[in-house]
């Protein structure tokens, strides 16, 4: 981190986009937080639910690519497009909790929320490498512990059982992520990172799709498509695997949301030990130890859940959480260090774009198919990491590092 660097409420530049990553994010999943109330208000099915997510993964997905292919990622302040991105998943996320009254108008809202999100996440992460270049793996790694938390903070909701509003509900997280705006908007852009120089007439464009034709960007591109195909399908299937397989009638006080909040969290905590451990072994060593990690969990878990107890798959689950979030950053971290630092921005963004499309076919692959064979769904998953794995070393061999 640069000498000198500003501090924002006491926070350092890091620090402070993290925070801010976290408000920002909180935006992705709070109309799952007002599930019940959307079902009552609404008549919403849990199709419906569905689909509200869905539209914010679209929403990012059509975003991401929209600002790679676009260029503005990188020829646009980082800072600055994060503020105004927050602003409008703000008033986007307000409008659905007070001006919607149906799921389609929802739905759109949704999307428009997901569009804004695409500028703060990919962005956030931009952010980071401008302010801390030599630490990227330990940065990247506290901004999506952030997202993690993020990720399973509509389960704590649901198991506290909040008695407000499901629109107060929501519109706290427009209120978290306008103090997430403020925080970029003191902070600004980090030293490191310059904007993408106007092209000179004659000269080839520096595309974001051209840092796959560079080996270690690809194969770091690879292991975290590898991870996308397995981290968010286990996240939604969390609840159901612990309420299926016995674990939340073993512990009933924490109940299948209370279980699944802290399977997921362990995700923040993985990230972070990941983060430290890229310092001394390198983000390479963190990403594939992660990911195997991960993979033979759920290679445990699929061959063993009938007849392990609640008591020994619960342990497993939690490792299984800590380990399939840590190499997302690690694997990011590689990415930014193996592209030209003017491409960064819109590189990461269309990375993160094929990664979610991928998270979407394997969430609706994996609910379908709980619904047929119930647990036994989980072998769906495995073929993320081991193609993941797979990708990385064969890449890396034929390149020759």
């Amino acid at each position: 981190m640069t000498a000198g660097a500003p501090r924002i409420l006491g926070l350092g530049p890091v620090a402070a986009i993290s925070v801010a990553q976290l408000f920002g994010t909180s935006l992705w999943f709070s109309a799952n937080s007002a599930a019940d109330g959307l079902m009552r208000d609404w008549g919403a099915t849990p199709a419906d639910i569905g689909a509200l997510t869905n539209a914010v993964q679209a929403g990012f997905i059509i975003g991401t690519l929209a600002l790679s292919l676009s260029g503005l990622a990188d020829r646009l302040r980082a800072s600055a497009l994060f503020v105004c991105s927050a602003l409008l998943g703000a008033a986007a996320n307000a409008g659905f909790a007070w001006l919607a009254h149906g799921v389609g108008a929802g739905i759109a809202l949704r999307f428009v929320v997901g569009l804004a999100l695409a500028g703060i996440y990919p962005i956030g992460m931009k952010l980071v490498v401008s302010w801390a270049p030599q630490r990227t793996g330990a940065a990247l790694a506290v901004l999506v512990s952030m997202l993690v938390l993020g990720t399973g903070l509509p389960h704590l909701l649901r198991w506290g059982g909040s008695a407000l509003p499901w629109q107060w509900i929501v519109t706290a997280s427009s209120a978290l992520a306008l103090a997430g705006a403020a925080l970029v908007a003191g902070l600004g852009d980090g030293p490191h990172l310059l904007r993408r120089p106007a092209r000179a007439p004659g000269t080839a464009p520096v595309s974001a799709l051209s840092a796959f034709r560079l080996p270690r960007f690809r194969a770091a591109a690879l292991g975290y498509f590898g991870h996308m195909w397995e981290v968010y399908a286990l996240w939604t299937l969390a609840p159901l695997l612990v309420a299926a397989t016995g674990i939340s009638a073993r512990f009933p006080w924490a109940g299948p949301y209370g279980l699944s909040f802290a399977i997921i969290g362990m995700g923040a905590l993985g990230c972070l030990i990941g983060g430290r451990l890229s310092d001394r072994l390198g983000s390479e060593r963190v990403a594939l130890a992660a990911l195997t990690t991960s993979g033979l969990c759920a290679l445990i878990f699929a061959l063993f859940h009938g007849v392990l107890p609640a008591a020994a798959l619960l342990p497993l689950m939690l490792l299984w959480g800590a380990s399939v979030a840590p190499d997302s950053p690690q694997f990011s971290a590689l990415s930014a260090d193996a592209c030209p630092r003017e491409a960064i921005g819109g590189a990461l963004a269309i990375q993160n774009a094929v990664g979610f499309a991928i998270s979407m076919v394997s969430i609706g692959a994996a609910t379908a198919l709980f619904g047929r064979i119930g647990p036994d769904a989980v072998w769906l998953l495995l073929p993320g990491p081991a193609l993941g794995l797979a990708a990385y070393v064969l890449t890396r061999r034929r390149a020759g590092w």
